[in-house]
């Protein structure tokens, strides 16, 4: 059976659930109108009975009778309404449940696609860095700086932006921090300012071997005009040896914003679905990396309830939500963030 049609089963139960009760409140109603005109013949013959005296006394059993078997109907029709209400509010709810469940369950397994496919592009972030961290012109920039190596090495990174258009800029900082060379230094005139205080930076420069790297969380970089930035980072080394001594840092500057709004816009909603539904990217501690709103970046936590769990759902009122924690990707771990569907229900 196709998820559609899987899908479709406790809709389908809904949708019966609300003929039936339409269908059924019907029907008692007949049974009840029938009743009501037997009622009046009971009464009517009562009356010609009682007018004809003796004669009218066979007759008044009869409409005796009639009256015992009206009020025999009256309570059949009465205990059926209430059982079929209850039987079918019971219906309801089961349908309703089983449809929440799977929304939910649909919702969880978008979250973990959107969470997966950032883990991929990012598991490319943490190659690139350490590949590019052995280029001879990034080498030679800090192992015998000049203005000639560093205008060399800052061409070399353009060339490299040019095919990388994930990128905001890449940066070449000496020892002591300072940026000796970008790739885009029209665009971020950052050359000799320092990056020496900046988390990545520090983590680069103690990472044991040029096949570590650092990363650092989401933040905005004045240096790149305050656009959001995920960035990679890793030691140069001499001669550009996986061993070498630690001689600089290569900090490579991933285009945040652009990039993970294409992936929340991405999921695979329907258009109805995308006018109540929010998706989001959280980070571990639940802030908001990127929405398809375009709201709450980087200023905005969400009170998400994942109980422990690294993938589910839950409903809050009349809000679903599914989540799913970031499962790595290769030799990357990932950074414990989510992927995380917010959906209104449907208008009535």
């Amino acid at each position: 059976m196709s998820n559609k049609s899987a899908a479709a089963r406790p809709e389908r139960i809904l949708e019966l659930s609300e003929r039936l009760n339409a269908v059924a409140g019907e029907k008692i109603g007949e049974i009840a109108s029938v009743n009501r005109a037997a009622k009046m013949l009971v009464v009517n013959a009562q009356v010609v009975a009682a007018r004809s005296g003796e004669a009218g006394r066979s007759f008044m059993v009869v409409a005796e009778e009639f009256k015992r078997i009206s009020g025999q109907i009256d309570d059949v029709a009465g205990a059926l309404e209430q059982q079929v209400k209850a039987d079918l509010t019971e219906l309801s709810a089961i349908g309703g449940s089983i449809l929440g469940q799977l929304r939910g369950q649909r919702l969880a397994d978008l979250a973990l696609n959107a969470i997966e496919i950032i883990d991929r592009n990012l598991y490319e972030r943490t190659c690139d860095v350490r590949w590019w961290a052995t280029d001879s012109a990034v080498v030679d920039c800090v192992a015998e700086p000049t203005p000639d190596k560093a205008q060399h090495a800052s061409a070399r990174l353009g060339v490299i932006l040019d095919a990388y258009t994930v990128y905001l800029d890449l940066w070449i900082c000496d020892r002591q921090g300072t940026v000796v060379a970008n790739g885009r230094p029209d665009r971020y005139p950052v050359q000799g300012e320092s990056a020496r205080d900046m988390a990545w930076f520090r983590d680069a420069m103690a990472t044991k071997s040029g096949d570590d790297f650092a990363v650092a969380d989401i933040v905005r970089l004045a240096g790149l005009k305050g656009a959001p930035t995920a960035t990679y980072a890793t030691a140069i080394r001499a001669g550009g040896l996986s061993n070498g001594a630690v001689i600089g840092v290569l900090g490579i500057h991933f285009d945040w914003q652009s990039q993970a709004q294409t992936v929340v816009d991405g999921v695979r909603l329907t258009p109805e679905e995308k006018t109540r539904t929010r998706v989001l990217l959280l980070d571990q501690k639940h802030r908001v990396l990127a929405a398809s709103d375009g709201q709450g970046l980087l200023t905005e936590t969400l009170e998400l309830d994942v109980a422990g769990g690294t993938m589910g759902s839950y409903a809050r009122g009349e809000r679903t939500v599914g989540y799913a924690r970031t499962p790595g990707y290769e030799t990357y771990e990932g950074l414990g963030w989510y992927g995380c569907l917010v959906q209104d229900a449907a208008a009535i």
